[in-house]
């Protein structure tokens, strides 16, 4: 069975195939097609603009979804690097055409000036796309997975291409509902807490955008479970944000590799956020901070129950998420994809966060934080096994943060969502209302 295939078997079993309501359009057979032979098929480009390749899975399941819905459309992808062309292919289905691919590689000068300045500004992101504003007007739309993009708004009065947004995360930290969200013409998005925290903070409207579930989840579906140790003790994931101001392995890392090395209790998954080993300076524009990144002790890697990846793809494949155990961290995105299974969390205070009741902080109620690595081993102790009022909590969010009450797959619903957007005919049927 493919990986599509059990998708779908495993959400018609949890949400049952007759609820008797369909979205608009929710016919997964449906298929949009431009009325006029001799008119100009839509160009839609998969923009993907980064240094690394967290962000490919979040979109890139839409694009042959796209193409079997829209097959008069030209759906193209545009990336800015060779390894996130070669991540972007294995998402693609085999039985349509291949799309055309289109290189945006920044310019030399931006990328050298981008280190020599540390990497703590996106030059060669900005370089792109300056670069190649041209061939970006010749696109109807741009799907894309960051704000960066933002810039094209910024910096033209143009209305094509259309940008329309799919958040990479489900996570609760501010910048997730940052005021470059507004420049965005229309928005994808995975569940109702980030249409609820996006509509409060005015950065969306009733109606410029769609919750469609979360395409990362279908990518991976059929990706079978790896044993990365040669034993059966708990594995822990530690998994650590970049930000200067938010992460804990400024102020607590050395004392985490630490605790784990002399203890024979757990194997140790220490799989930072694929950005905080990209760089050695460290910036957040959010908290205006610059912070230098200490190395990694050589010694940590001669433990054979500690496992060290800085930035793998299986880093950004769920791998370490579904394989853990336990949760340790602090402000990832990552532990919404953790809690797909509930597990037990825990989550470090390292900045002296004011974190109850306030949004920014929400998934640090799935487990208990703690301030002290010296409480990490009684605290381990405590939530194995998961208490179940961290069971309870984790659910909620989980329901609250991705939409999984559709038996399609979110590829195909935000498909869907984009052809209606679009105003792509639909076949004998005139324009989609």
């Amino acid at each position: 069975m493919d990986f599509r295939a059990q998708y779908v078997q495993e959400q018609r079993a949890r949400t049952g195939s007759a609820h008797g309501q369909q979205e608009i359009g929710s016919n997964a057979d449906e298929i949009y097609m431009m009325p006029d032979p001799s008119a100009r098929p839509q160009r839609i480009g998969f923009l993907f603009n980064h240094d690394e390749l967290h962000q490919v899975a979040h979109i890139a399941p839409i694009i042959s979804a796209l193409q079997r819905l829209a097959p008069t459309a030209s759906v193209e992808v545009i990336s800015s690097s060779d390894r996130q062309q070669q991540a972007v292919e294995q998402f693609l289905d085999p039985a349509c055409p291949p799309p055309v691919f289109r290189s945006i590689r920044s310019h030399a000068g931006a990328r050298l000036f981008e280190r020599l300045l540390g990497n703590i500004a996106p030059l060669g992101r900005l370089s792109s796309l300056k670069q190649n504003t041209a061939l970006f007007r010749n696109f109807d739309a741009l799907v894309v997975p960051e704000t960066t993009t933002t810039f094209l708004k910024k910096n033209s009065q143009n209305s094509v291409p259309k940008l329309i947004f799919f958040p990479h995360g489900a996570g609760d930290r501010s910048i997730g509902f940052s005021k470059e969200i507004s420049l965005f013409d229309y928005v994808l998005l995975p569940g109702a807490k980030t249409r609820d925290r996006m509509l409060a903070a005015g950065v969306i409207r009733p109606d410029n955008h769609r919750i469609v579930g979360y395409p990362k989840f279908e990518a991976y579906a059929d990706r079978p479970p790896i044993k990365l140790f040669d034993n059966d003790k708990p594995t822990v994931l530690y998994n650590p944000h970049f930000d200067p101001l938010l992460s804990s392995w400024f102020r607590f890392g050395e004392q985490i590799l630490d605790y784990f090395a002399n203890q024979r209790d757990y194997n140790l998954i220490f799989a930072p956020h694929v950005m905080l080993f990209q760089r050695k300076l460290l910036a957040s524009v959010e908290h205006r901070l610059l912070r230098f990144r200490e190395r990694i002790d050589p010694r940590y890697a001669d433990f054979d129950h500690i496992h060290i990846d800085t930035g793998s793809a299986r880093s950004v494949d769920m791998t370490y998420t579904r394989g853990a155990d336990i949760y340790l961290g602090d402000v990832s995105s990552q532990i919404y994809e953790f809690i797909q299974t509930p597990r037990p969390a825990i989550f470090i205070n390292s900045h002296d966060a004011k974190w109850r009741d306030n949004p920014n902080y929400e998934h640090w109620t799935f487990g208990p934080v703690i301030d002290d690595i010296g409480r990490l081993g009684a605290t381990l102790a405590e939530v194995t096994p998961l208490p179940d009022r961290y069971r309870q909590v984790q659910a909620r969010a989980l329901a609250y943060s991705f939409d999984m009450e559709s038996p399609d797959l979110p590829s195909e619903r935000a498909a869907r969502a984009i052809a209606e957007f679009l105003h792509l005919p639909k076949q004998n049927d005139g324009l989609l209302k």
